[in-house]
Order: C-alpha cells, then structure tokens, then sequence
C-alpha cells in the first residue's frame, strides 16, 4: 500500500487503545436475560432456537464458524442472528460472534484463521477484503483472498467536529474549515483505504481541503472516537453510530453531516469470510448468509428498534447506553447545532431499498477511491477484482432459499450511475473518466 505500511497500522491502533423480513421465521420476542453467569462475548443465547430440519442436500458441511465484529450499530445483523439463534436455525449452531478492538485487529484475526486462533469472516469496511485480496495491508503483502456475501447496511455513519467549530455549523461543505483548520490538524477515520476513510476524503476534497496535505489523516479504533475527542488528539472525525450521537450527547462536538447526505443510501459494512472456507464450505457460507439476511430483515421493522437497540446496547457486544443508539437507529437525529430530523430520509438501513444486497458497482467506486488516493496502484483491474471478491450468486441463493420476493432480488449487479451531494457522477462502467474529473487525487 503506498505510503501506508502494515506495521504503522498496528502502532496507530495500538497506541490509540493503551492511550485511552419479512421476518422469515424470525422471533421478535424479547431475549432471555442470563440471570447469573454470562455467556462469553458472542455465545448463543440459552434462549436461542434450535435447528430445523435440514434438508440434506442442503446441510452445512461444517456447524461452525467464527466470525468477527467492531462495536458498532451497523453490526446488528450478526448480534441479532446469533441472539435469536438464526444461525442455528440454518445448520449453523457452533458459530461464535466475537468482538474486536480493531479494523487492524480484525484484519490480522482473518489473516490468521479460526485454525490458527482467528476468526473465518466479520462485519466489516466494505473495502477492506479488497485490499486483502490484493494483499495491500497484509503481512508481507501475501493475498489473502477474501469474499463479500452480503452488504450489511447503507448509510448510518457521520462526520463530527470538535465543539470549538460549532459557530461554523459547517454542514455538506467543508470549505468554511479550510481558514479554521490549522496545518496537519489531525482528522481521524477508522481504518486508512476504509469506508470512513473514503467518505472523510471525499468531503474535504470536495471542499477543495486535501486531505493528503492540508490535514492529518489519522486511524483511531471507533469505540476510542469520543475520548480522543474530549482529550484534544483531534478535530474531526468520520465514524460509524453511536459515536457520533455519543459525542453530541457528551456535548463534546456536533454532527456535520450524516453520510447519506454525501450519498444517498451508500453501500457501508460488509458480510465477509475467507474465500479458502468458502471454498470449502459453501453450504455454510450460504446457511451463515441466510441467518444474516434474516436478521436483515428484522433488525429493518420498525417495531423491532427497540428491542434491538437493547440487545445490541449490552456489555458483550456495543457497551453503550441505549439511549445512545436508539434515536438514530429511528432516524432521529439531533446533529448538536439546533438541527433536529424527526426522520431522517438518509437513515441506516438493513434491508430496504436492497441495503443488503452487494452491488458490484458499489465495489467498483471504492476501488476507484482507493486508487484515487494511492491506497492500491492504478493498474488494478476493477472488474476482474471485483469478480474476484464479491459473491452476489452466494446473497441470490440465500435469498431464494428464504423466499424472498422477486422484486426484492435485484436483476442486475449494477445499480447505475451514482450522484453524490456536489453533483460529480460516477459510472461504474467509466471509472476511469470519474478519476478523470476529479481535481484533488493521487492518481
């Protein structure tokens, strides 16, 4: 990866952590509470179903898995699959959910493998298996290939500012920032060629802000975001929720912008796993695809916000207040500078509008960010990359299998031409001309 090597990665992380449905046979019921002991960070609940038959023809090769996530509110569908024993549902009852400290942490888990004391797959940066693949941020550069099954949810991140910008009320244009921020001010995102990255990037820039020279663009875990915020260590930052609502809640800094108003309903976390244990297991792959897109479902009905925000809120998994999650999940968004939506038309979604479905055009534009900032070389072939790595046959065959309705099954992996909040387009036939167009870039 240009510029950016594996073990400044592992510092930043590091360092930042010492320093500070159609409900398709899904429950809505409550989840069991545990009473005494708890389980391990990601074990089923004892509440959890237990498997149906299964077709033989159709039974997972292996019973388990173990997959990673980072505490954030766009890992719902995994909690939920595990807490309301989807997973088991499908064949799948010995898949463990477990937490990670990190977007590096996660990584160098996958590189590993369960076998070898890592997990098999995660809730992840939608670019991250990309870079893997192409071995841009892994040990030594060797690939580890990797494929996407599904895409977890759109939209649901958020740029902040620190409290000391707040006259500015800066919103989608970050030019008034250009005079206020001094040089190299440190703006933090989650993971360097991430979806946080790129949408951090792709504001300042559009502001006529480079982010390569006139700020410092620095890595820093998201549970980590608010604290480092609170002590100085930066001024803005691009994260998924509840940090954003935390930091306005804290009244430590404000909401800019919600990142659905950079781009309507952009594609954000993704469902990964190893390519070599697909390989090997694809009923698996396809029963643990099944159980996500299930929870999809449920986590995206209105009447099951409540519900998931709680479960979703405890110590195991987010350890954040509800409060803390539950408006934004509702699309209530108090931005900290008197702006209030009552019901954000850019709020996270599972399931609706084909949130979960992995559009290879969505995987086209990051991989054409990534080269616009020099994250991967300008030689890569996107489409046989993308080809490569995202497994949309995997969600089509899980979904039929759910009995999803056709019309909810996209017929192309294409959702077109894409327009974001300044105007510029990006074709994901002509990523070349989009590069073309844009005035501060790398490539």
């Amino acid at each position: 990866m240009s510029n950016l090597s594996r073990r400044k990665f592992i510092i930043t992380a590091g360092v930042t952590a010492a320093g500070t449905l159609l409900a398709h046979g899904c429950s809505s019921g409550s989840t069991t509470s545990n009473g005494g002991a708890t389980p391990a960070a990601g074990g089923a609940s004892p509440s959890a179903a237990p498997a149906v038959n299964i077709n033989p023809a159709d039974a997972p090769e292996v019973t388990a898995a173990k997959l990673g996530f980072i505490a954030l509110t766009d890992a719902a569908p995994l909690i939920i699959a595990q807490e309301k024993g989807l997973f088991a549902k499908y064949g799948m009852k010995d898949v463990q959910v477990t937490k990670q400290a990190s977007w590096p942490v996660t990584r160098d888990n996958l590189e590993l493998g369960s076998d070898k004391g890592g997990i098999d797959g995660a809730h992840i940066l939608s670019p991250m298996p990309y870079h893997m693949t192409l071995g841009t941020i892994t040990k030594g550069n060797q690939p580890v290939p990797m494929n996407i099954l599904a895409r977890l949810n759109t939209n649901g991140q958020a740029i902040s500012l620190s409290k000391k910008y707040l006259d500015l009320k800066v919103g989608t244009d970050s030019a008034p920032l250009k005079a206020a921020f001094g040089q190299n001010l440190p703006v933090a995102i989650t993971f360097p060629g991430g979806t946080h990255d790129l949408w951090m990037r792709y504001w300042l820039a559009a502001g006529g802000i480079n982010p390569d020279t006139d700020v410092s663009v620095i890595p820093i875990p998201p549970p980590q975001m608010v604290a480092n915020m609170k002590s100085g260590s930066m001024e803005a930052f691009c994260v998924g929720e509840p940090w954003n609502a935390q930091l306005v809640t804290q009244k430590v800094g404000y909401t800019a912008l919600v990142t659905g108003e950079l781009w309507k309903d952009h594609p954000e976390k993704a469902l990964a796993l190893r390519g070599d244990w697909v390989e090997k297991n694809p009923k698996a792959a396809k029963a643990i695809t099944m159980a996500v897109l299930e929870a999809q479902q449920w986590c995206d009905k209105a009447e099951n916000h409540d519900e998931m925000c709680k479960i979703i809120s405890q110590d195991k998994w987010l350890k954040v207040p509800v409060a803390d999650i539950i408006g934004r999940s509702k699309g209530q968004i108090d931005y900290g500078t008197g702006r209030i939506e009552a019901a954000s038309p850019v709020a996270m979604k599972f399931w609706a509008d084909n949130a979960s479905y992995p559009y290879k055009s969505h995987d086209a534009w990051f991989l054409t960010e990534n080269i616009r900032w020099g994250y991967i070389p300008a030689t890569t072939d996107i489409k046989a990359t993308v080809d490569k790595v995202n497994r949309e046959d995997i969600w089509k065959a899980a979904a039929t299998a759910l009995s999803v309705p056709a019309a909810q099954i996209p017929a192309t992996t294409s959702r077109g031409v894409e327009t974001f909040f300044n105007g510029v387009k990006f074709d994901p036939e002509k990523p070349e001309e989009y590069l073309k167009g844009l005035v501060i870039k790398k490539a």
